[in-house]
């Protein structure tokens, strides 16, 4: 790590109630949006380890929001689990680590916001799921972690993304990425952005459901990607789920479908084989399987309905923001090479083709679960 990290590093070590000294850090390369260290104490002779991350303050814009929101979720979990006699809790939910004035995050004074984590031992994250069982305990967890939210208390949380899935916004936004094509880019993504107008139809089943009520409301992560659940290294079980920025009030619809898009398909988001890219049915069937033990007992009949239909929809919509920030010049997400977002697009749109043809099916199997 350059030195200058280092010295900073050391500078926001000690905003924390962290009580030992800062003996090396780490990058920790996972996610698009925040800058992550893995930092190693002295504590009393004893290597202790917690994550420093420095909160991406364009993409949220209201760090005090995200942080209430965090607090909140992550204190109701531990008092849920330990209601029911739950083990490990300290491994099962994120532990916020307060700064030394008690509060959630460390606001440097060039405005940089800083917040820390426990780092939790002997688990670990897989950038693309390899295994069914893998899939089924990636269903498990995050159904767990919807139901344990159902009965939060309190008043409604905090959007910290507003409209952060609606398809019909993400259209919008495409459509006049591609008319305005500030970057000069729309000609080498022509094949996408047919793509995704002639699937327009599409953008608006769920949030019509919503607005009538048909669905309801619930408290969702978001951003339910196979790499935010943590398996345990010894048994492969899912423990806990992390990165919780986007929890917010949503649909768990949302939750499912972002689930087969990352879960289902053997490749990485941005792979660049597409012959690769497909849904898998036994994948599907065991995420399926996982999600509906955990989260079976609260859904509603019409959610059930519409259950394979949302894999669909947010492949689309994920694919539907790609290309955008591709087409705005990469704004939003971080890349790590020529094209990289056109790449993330182009392996979304690859498995929408593939789950539309699978995509009845993977209702038929749900509805016999």
């Amino acid at each position: 790590m350059p030195a200058f990290e280092e010295h900073h590093l050391l500078e926001i070590s000690l905003a924390f109630q962290i009580y030992g000294e800062i003996l090396h850090a780490e990058p920790c390369k996972i996610g698009h949006i925040n800058e992550t260290y893995i930092a190693t104490y002295n504590q009393g002779g004893v290597p202790v380890r917690y994550i420093h991350q420095k909160i991406n303050t364009t993409v949220f814009k209201d760090p005090d929001g995200v942080m209430n929101n965090v607090l909140r979720v992550t204190a109701h979990l531990r008092a849920k689990l330990q209601a029911a006699g739950a083990a490990d809790i300290t491994r099962r939910s994120l532990t916020v680590i307060p700064t030394r004035d008690g509060r959630p995050f460390h606001r440097t004074k060039t405005g940089e916001c800083w917040r820390t984590f426990v780092f939790i031992e002997g688990l670990r994250t897989f950038e693309a799921v390899e295994t069914a069982k893998q899939a089924f305990e990636a269903g498990r967890a995050f159904g767990e972690f919807q139901q344990l939210l159902v009965d939060l208390p309190g008043k409604r949380l905090v959007e910290t993304i507003p409209h952060f899935h609606n398809t019909r916004r993400r259209f919008a936004a495409l459509q006049k990425a591609a008319a305005e094509d500030r970057c000069n880019r729309a000609a080498s993504a022509k094949a996408e952005i047919e793509f995704a107008l002639t699937r327009e139809k599409i953008t608006g089943v769920i949030l019509d459901a919503l607005a009538k009520k048909k669905v309801p409301e619930r408290i969702t992560h978001n951003d339910t990607k196979f790499n935010n659940v943590m398996l345990d290294v010894k048994t492969g079980r899912a423990c806990c789920v992390v990165d919780l920025d986007t929890v917010m009030p949503g649909c768990a619809l949302y939750d499912f479908g972002d689930m087969v898009r990352t879960t289902t398909s053997p490749t990485l988001e941005d792979e660049l084989d597409l012959s690769k890219v497909k849904m898998g049915m036994p994948m599907f069937q065991a995420l399926a399987r996982g999600y509906l033990e955990a989260a079976g007992s609260f859904l509603t009949k019409n959610e059930r309905a519409l259950i394979a239909f949302s894999g669909k929809l947010i492949t689309f919509t994920i694919g539907l923001r790609f290309l955008t920030d591709y087409l705005n010049g990469d704004t939003y997400f971080r890349v790590h090479r020529s094209g990289h977002n056109l790449d993330r697009c182009r392996t979304q749109f690859k498995l929408v083709e593939s789950i539309e043809r699978q995509e009845e099916a993977m209702q038929k199997f749900v509805n016999g679960l």
